[in-house]
Parts: C-alpha cells; sequence; structure tokens
C-alpha cells in the first residue's frame, strides 16, 4: 500500500496541492539535451507570458550535466549541423543558441573561419553544459526517479502525479515528461567488467581496465561509435592489435545527402504520424542508413588508408572481421578470450585479449520501472502527435515521453535534430491542456492550488 497525501479539491474534485507543496504544472524525469531544450523554452515562455507561468521541476540521476562524457574522443565531430541546437529551429532569436553560445565563448568568428558545420563533440558538450548552467530551471542533481504514481481525486479520477525518487523526495505535477535517454544494447554472450565493456563509457573503462599485457582489442559493431572506438584504440597503443568484428562485409557509408536528409526535417514528424504503420516501418527500414549501423565517409577512408598501409609495410595491427560474430568471450586473471565464426567459410578462431568493447548500440529505456502498469508492452506503437502516452479514461495527467516514439514519430525520436521543436510541441501541449484552449481539455485541469488538509487521496497501488 503507497502512502496517503492530503490535496486540496475544488468543487470539480480537482486535486490543487500537497501536503509537501506545490503541484507542478510538469515534472521532467532526466536533464539531458531534450528535457534541457524544455527548460529553455519554459523560461522563455515565462519571460513573455509572467502572467501565465509554467511550474517546472527537473530531477537528474547524475550529479551535474554530462553528455555522452565517455565518448569524447578527441577529435570526433558531431554528426548533425550546429543549427540543430537546443532552440534555433524553435526560436531562431534565441540567447541560447550555438552561435550565442560562441559569441559568449569569444569563438563566433574563429568558428565561422574554420568553415564547418560539425562542431567537435568537446565543443558541442561545453555548449550543452554552458545552457545548462545559464538556464533558469528547478534541477535536482544527483537525485533518480523510481516511480510515478496517480493521484485519484474525490471523484476517483487521477489528475495529479506522485514523483518519488530514491532519496525520498516527492513531487507532485499535472504531467510527467520522461527523458530518460537511452539503454547499452549488451550481446548475450557478453558479461560486463573491467575488460568487457559498453562503448557508452569507454573512456572511464579504459582508465579502470587492468594494464594490457597481451596488446590486442577486440571491438564489436560496424556503426560510427565502432569505427571511433577503433581509430581510438589504434592511435592511442601503438603497439596493439586491434580487431574489428562486424556482420557486415565491411563498413556502410552515413547516407548525409540533401534529399535523405529530409527524414529529419520537423515538417515530416506531421506526415510520418499521419501515415499507416506499414508505410512507418517502410520507411524506418528504408532509411537507416541515415543514422543506424552507418559510419562517415571521411573516417571509413582513414581507417581502409591505414589497413592498406599496413598491408603494404607487412607490419599487420588493425583486422577487420567481415561477415563475423562472437561466440562467446571468456575472462581469466590475464585477459580475456573470445570466440569468433567466420560466417561466409563457417570455421571459428579464438583471440587472446586484453579488452573487448561492445559498440552494439542502445535500445530506449524501459517505462514500466517508473510507470508501472500505465507502461505500454515495447515497441510503443501508439503515442499522440504532441508526445503524450495514451493512458486510461480515468487518468487525465499527462505523460509526455522524450524518446522511445520512433515509430510513430520517425527517425528523430532520440536524435538532437528535431529536440528544439519537439520541445516547443510539448510545452504547447502542456500549456493548453492546463489552460483548456486545446480540444478535449476543457475544464480538466484547474488553476494550481496551495496547501490543504480538507480532501484525503490516495495514491495508486500500480507500480
Amino acid at each position: 500500500m503507497t502512502d496517503r497525501s492530503s490535496l486540496v479539491a475544488d468543487d470539480a474534485g480537482r486535486s490543487e496541492g500537497t501536503s509537501q507543496g506545490d503541484v507542478f504544472d510538469f515534472v521532467g524525469i532526466g536533464f539531458g539535451p531534450s528535457n534541457l531544450a524544455l527548460a529553455i523554452a519554459v523560461e522563455e515562455h515565462n519571460t513573455g507570458s509572467p502572467e501565465s507561468p509554467i511550474r517546472a521541476r527537473f530531477f537528474e540521476r547524475q550529479p551535474a550535466f554530462a553528455w555522452h562524457p565517455g565518448m569524447l574522443l578527441e577529435g570526433a565531430t558531431m554528426q548533425i549541423a550546429f543549427p540543430k541546437d537546443l532552440v534555433t529551429f524553435r526560436n531562431p532569436t534565441s540567447s541560447y543558441s550555438f552561435f550565442s553560445y560562441l559569441h559568449d565563448r569569444g569563438r563566433l568568428v574563429d568558428f565561422v573561419n574554420h568553415q564547418t558545420f560539425f562542431p567537435t563533440r568537446h565543443e558541442f558538450q561545453d555548449y550543452l553544459q554552458w545552457a545548462a548552467a545559464r538556464v533558469d530551471a528547478d534541477v535536482r542533481y544527483g537525485s533518480e526517479v523510481v516511480a510515478v504514481e496517480p493521484i485519484r481525486n474525490c471523484k476517483g479520477v487521477a489528475d495529479l502525479f506522485a514523483v518519488r525518487t530514491a532519496d525520498g523526495e516527492t513531487a507532485y505535477a499535472r504531467s510527467v515528461v520522461v527523458g530518460v535517454g537511452l539503454r547499452a544494447r549488451i550481446p548475450q554472450w557478453a558479461t560486463e567488467s573491467t575488460r568487457c565493456f559498453h562503448n557508452h563509457h569507454f573512456l572511464f573503462h579504459l582508465e579502470d581496465m587492468p594494464e594490457p599485457t597481451r596488446q590486442r582489442f577486440v571491438v564489436v559493431g560496424a556503426g560510427q561509435s565502432a569505427a571511433e572506438v577503433v581509430q581510438y584504440l589504434h592511435t592511442h597503443f601503438p603497439q596493439a592489435e586491434v580487431h574489428n568484428v562486424f556482420n557486415r562485409f565491411g563498413y556502410s557509408p552515413a547516407d548525409d545527402s540533401p534529399y535523405a536528409n529530409r527524414i529529419f526535417d520537423p515538417q515530416v514528424v506531421d506526415e510520418f504520424h499521419a501515415a499507416p504503420l506499414s508505410e512507418r516501418e517502410r520507411l524506418l527500414a528504408l532509411h537507416r542508413g541515415t543514422n543506424y549501423s552507418v559510419v562517415s565517409p571521411e573516417l571509413i577512408e582513414a581507417l581502409y588508408a591505414t589497413e592498406y598501409r599496413e598491408r603494404v609495410s607487412g607490419r599487420r595491427r588493425l583486422f577487420m572481421h567481415r561477415a563475423s560474430e562472437v561466440l562467446s568471450a571468456t575472462e581469466h586473471d590475464g585477459g580475456i578470450d573470445v570466440e569468433i565464426r567466420d560466417n561466409l567459410e563457417g570455421g571459428t578462431s579464438t583471440l587472446e585479449c586484453d579488452a573487448v568493447v561492445l559498440a552494439t548500440g542502445f535500445a530506449p529505456a524501459p517505462l514500466q520501472p517508473l510507470l508501472g502498469d500505465l507502461a505500454p508492452e515495447p515497441p510503443i506503437l501508439a503515442v499522440a502527435r504532441d508526445y503524450r502516452l495514451p493512458l486510461p479514461e480515468d487518468v487525465t495527467a499527462d505523460v509526455y515521453l522524450q524518446g522511445g516514439t520512433e515509430k510513430t514519430h520517425g527517425l528523430t525520436a532520440s536524435l538532437l535534430s528535431n529536440a528544439a521543436v519537439r520541445a516547443g510541441e510539448i510545452l504547447t501541449s502542456i500549456t493548453g491542456r492546463r489552460d483548456g484552449r486545446l480540444p478535449g481539455t476543457e475544464g480538466e485541469i484547474g488553476e494550481l492550488g496551495r496547501i490543504s488538509d480538507h480532501h484525503t487521496y490516495a495514491t495508486s497501488e500500480a507500480r
């Protein structure tokens, strides 16, 4: 049985306040780039509409803002153009644009002279941290949300959520915006350790890895991250062999051509969402080459040139195991033995290695641990155009998804490409539903209230 909380109810039975404090318009779960873009949109809304401010709180389990710090490899560049930042496609005049960041850092002219649309990941990480430090937002770092529980009013309608954290805090909100990001995919044959790890925290794992004695690494995967890790290991461990294992015949180049890139345009979300499921699935399969298991042509050329030079010299350190797969990885005190099958010839071989890097991609983080019975079974095939998750009729509080909506909203669902516009659309929905300006919302959501003990509500037992 969950705890009970004292709340206020108005004449229509709506919940308005809690014994812990005010009710927020929304609580953001996670504070990565997507919810950072939303926080900026909220700040700009509140500045422009001080008579109708949005009240929000964000919870982030990391102790400070960070964006893939384990993959900030020296010289690695972004795969999207810098105007697809936190704000520009939503509000080109925003002071949070990448151009504003460059001006503030004193590098605007230098960047323009550089003549590139693609900053390094180090610089873009600095931009994101700059924006996170500037934004006027209530962010609770080092606080992990463990449950979102519906709270029912005296009419039996769940019009609030109790958002509970691991450290005992509870925040009440009329909506939650879930931006928990992605989870690393780990192959069944792999057991994570100091010698076998996902590339997501690659640089940190290298620091913790035992001193290399075999001078041999295996990298599993054929995407951009895999190729970058291969290049990094080959460069920074000049005595070591680097073996890349993938089930393709070779790296596939990323399709960055103008017409293919239109799949990431904000207006395409409208077209994609309105299309039949069969057509959405067809387009996703057809255009996977714009984002998944592909490598920038420049990096492909650099690695091929390296491999060719070694073939000429006879001193081989870079090996590509094409059309192959790892069968097992057995760790022992001296290293880790990796069994590889060549699917073309059918034979197997074993490599004695210092470490295995799993560049095996990501999957959307599951919703069930947070939302309990309200979470749909993956894949999520029904999400409203404004990114709201369909909920039972007796739940009028809203759940918005910042990610995990690829099947309904297209390839930009978990990418930076559409973060700015998506944030604006979610905020428009939240304000419209709060104020009764959107269809079907009139009278559903009242004004925010204060503390009172006149009515008692029970939280749902569903987790």
